[in-house]
This record gives structure tokens, sequence and C-alpha cells, in this order.
């Protein structure tokens, strides 16, 4: 049974969101790469899919584009060729490696769960909010940046109940960021 495992950059007080101030650099990419290629298929709900995609699929060309740094083209390449799975209630069809999951999004994913091989990884915002609250989230990681957005939406914002969760792993980056990786605790723990 597959692991599923949330991803996310977050800045200090807990902002979430892609423009802010989350500038990527090649430690913090080599950091994504290295997920892409852990992974054995990503769970993206529409919104995340459809960011990812108009950024990081390949051209028709086979060329990367010109604004695309050297060291974000790893992580491109492996994103790009990674198995996707979209949950959608409003797409009709999805491409780039992707298929669309539909209905109750519990048996959805606990089937995938049962399907992928040893991690499925989720990024994004209110799709892993749902799949917290269900419970279905084995290991969360933030990428924790050294930035105060002051605004923007924030970390699983909204989740119905508390969840304690346990260090598995920490580590420093030079730009001062830190990753930190967590599992939720498990009764009568932490």
């Amino acid at each position: 049974m597959s692991r599923l495992r949330y991803s996310i950059n977050v800045t200090l007080d807990g902002c979430c969101h892609h423009e802010a101030g989350l500038p990527p650099d090649d430690e913090s990419m080599r950091h994504w790469t290295e997920e892409m290629a852990q992974a054995d298929a990503l769970l993206f709900g529409r919104t995340t899919y459809e960011m990812m995609e108009s950024a990081w699929r390949k051209p028709a060309d086979g060329n990367w584009p010109d604004w695309m740094e050297e060291w974000e083209v790893p992580f491109a390449e492996a994103i790009d060729r990674a198995k996707k799975h979209v949950v959608s209630s409003t797409l009709t069809s999805v491409d780039w490696n992707a298929e669309l999951v539909r209905g109750d999004l519990e048996q959805a994913v606990r089937r995938l769960k049962q399907e992928s091989g040893r991690r499925l990884w989720v990024g994004g915002v209110t799709l892993p909010l749902a799949l917290a609250d269900l419970g279905l989230i084995d290991e969360y990681e933030f990428l924790v940046q050294p930035v105060l957005a002051g605004r923007g939406p924030t970390l699983l914002s909204g989740l119905r109940e508390r969840i304690r969760l346990e260090l598995l792993d920490r580590r420093e980056l030079r730009s001062g960021a830190v990753v930190l990786r967590y599992r939720p605790a498990r009764p009568g723990r932490a």
C-alpha cells in the first residue's frame, strides 16, 4: 500500500500561496526533484494541476522555455513525465500523463493508495485539506521558507480537528529554509 505524502512550500507565518515570496533556488528545486522522483504518482486538485501544467509541461517543440533556469530543468522533466491523478468534478478530461479521479474522494484515494507503488504525492491547498480531514495523509512535509508573507491562504486553514504530528526528519538548507517531515501521531503518543 502506498503512503500518501503531502508536501508544500510554506512561509514562517503559514502562508502557502505560490506568490508569497517563495522564489525557488537550486537547492530547493533539487529537493522537489527528489520528491518527484520518489513518487509513484502525483495527486492534484484541478487548480494545482492546471497551475503545474502551465508552468512545467514540456512544450510541443520539445524545448524548455527560455525563462527556465538550467537548475529548474531536472524538476520540470521529473514532473512532466510523472503519472498524475486529478481530482475534479468540473474537468471533463485531462492529459499530461494524467487520469481524472471522480466520485467519492475517500474511496478513490484509498483505491489509489492500494494500486500505486510505494508513494503517492499530493500538493496544493484545497485537496490536501480534504484528505487531512479524512485521515488519508500518511506524511506531511513542509519546506518552511524564511519569509513572513502577512497575507494569503494559510496551511490547512479550516481543518476540522487538530492533528497531532510526530517529527520524522528535519533538514536545513543553505537559504535558511528548513524541510520538516512529520507523520500523524499514533494514539497515546505526542
